[in-house]
């Protein structure tokens, strides 16, 4: 199947001093960061690689940001959302137990599109880059508790692809990170993870060694140490280095090598089920952080996990209700340690808040977000960087923080701030 991966030249070195351990990683992008936690009393350094530099000051978001604007139409949980541009515009699609996928124009501030094929609960919801680019359409992909994967033209309003094959609901897609996308994960309530192929239509590999349902998947971005700039082409898809993560209700996370299709590791540390696991956003310009997990439970805390330790990092309490989703934001906490690495992450709960954490310690949340009190509970989080058109005569606000959080709830209305 050729090789859908173009390899960057990634070198890792460890070297001890004292109570510290750096891993000093070259890639070929344009800057390297650090953050580090403490672990075990000693620093545990993890490097990401950065390919842009759109860092914001959490201090400047939280002082000037404020609700911007509300769609509303969904009148269930709305569990997903998702962001793209497409040519000059850009948009919103979102998936609720409405059974609905709905599109929304960011820009003219409305509804433009609405797809009412499934027959129950839609519970995640991704644009896809594949369709844009290789067919010059503009296509959502979705998966419903009616066991199916179906893409969706919302330009032309018409269904162009359903998957069958799951048994039971299923919860969680994710596109890969390389080849534009061809490649489509999915996690049901069958206890599967399943690879498909977009152009073939075809199941590449089912991942059935689970022993409970699967609620989230992720796939990492690229960790690999090959030298050479290209895959081997070598197992499943060519996909050397990448790994899919996945969240169970029996509490644990799971951790699959793509290329050999086995089981690498098993986190257990959760006390309830997992809602929602991530590896570092590449939306969010942050490569390489394809060793580390972060994740949201039904026990009402946020957890961060190592690949290479097989140990949790960190775990942050203050929910008090289950945490449907987390995210890498892509903030920074004015401290000098930290350079221009991002250092926050972002947490979504049915406690109805969203709340602001700093990666390196466990403390106190660094800032809260209320949710109106028609939303009775925040069940998805997007982190996006809006457009804005300014007119002649006007100037950027230098109180603009840059960056937007999207936000879908559990009555229907999906927010912005920013």
């Amino acid at each position: 199947m050729g090789n859908p991966i173009s390899k960057k030249d990634l070198s890792t070195q460890q070297s001890v001093d004292g109570s510290r351990t750096l891993i000093n990683s070259l890639s070929n992008t344009l800057s390297v960061c650090v953050f580090f936690v403490l672990l075990n009393k000693k620093y545990l350094f993890v490097h990401i690689s950065i390919q842009t530099t759109n860092f914001f000051m959490l201090e400047m978001f939280r002082s000037s940001s404020k609700l911007l604007n509300t769609f509303t139409g969904h009148t269930k949980y709305v569990n997903s959302i998702d962001y793209s541009k497409f040519g000059n515009g850009q948009f919103i699609c979102s998936g609720s137990d409405d059974n609905t996928v709905r599109v929304w124009n960011i820009e003219k501030n409305k509804q433009i599109q609405s797809f009412n094929g499934h027959s129950s609960g839609v519970f995640c919801v991704k644009f896809s880059q594949y369709y844009y680019h290789n067919h010059h359409r503009n296509v959502i992909c979705s998966s419903s508790h009616d066991k199916t994967i179906r893409f969706w033209d919302f330009k032309d309003n018409q269904l162009l692809q359903l998957f069958n094959g799951h048994t039971a609901w299923v919860g969680s897609i994710e596109f890969s990170p390389f080849n534009s996308g061809r490649y489509l994960c999915s996690g049901s309530g069958d206890g599967t993870i399943r690879l498909w192929d977009v152009e073939t239509s075809k199941i590449l590999h089912i991942f059935n060694e689970h022993k409970s349902c699967v609620w989230c998947v992720d796939i990492s971005p690229l960790q690999s140490n090959n030298s050479k700039n290209e895959s081997s082409g070598i197992g499943l898809i060519g996909g050397n280095g990448y790994t899919v993560c996945s969240g169970l209700r029996d509490k644990t996370i799971w951790v699959w090598d793509i290329e050999t299709t086995k089981q690498l590791i098993v986190f257990k540390g959760h006390k309830d089920s997992v809602w929602s696991v991530k590896y570092g956003s590449n939306e969010l310009g942050i490569n390489g952080c394809a060793n580390i997990i972060l994740s949201g439970s039904d026990d009402r805390s946020v957890r961060l996990w190592d690949i290479r330790s097989g140990q949790q990092i960190q775990v942050f309490n203050g929910h008090t209700h289950i945490v449907w989703d987390v995210e890498y934001s892509p903030f920074v906490v004015n401290n000098t340690e930290a350079g221009s690495s991002s250092n926050v992450i972002c947490s979504g709960s049915d406690d109805n808040t969203i709340r602001f954490w700093d990666i390196r310690s466990n403390k106190n949340q660094l800032y809260v977000i209320k949710g109106c009190y028609e939303d009775d509970g925040i069940r998805c989080l997007k982190f996006v960087s809006l457009k804005k058109k300014i007119k002649d005569n006007e100037q950027k606000s230098k109180d603009d923080c840059g960056v937007h959080l999207c936000y879908g709830s559990s009555r229907g209305p999906i927010r912005v701030w920013g």
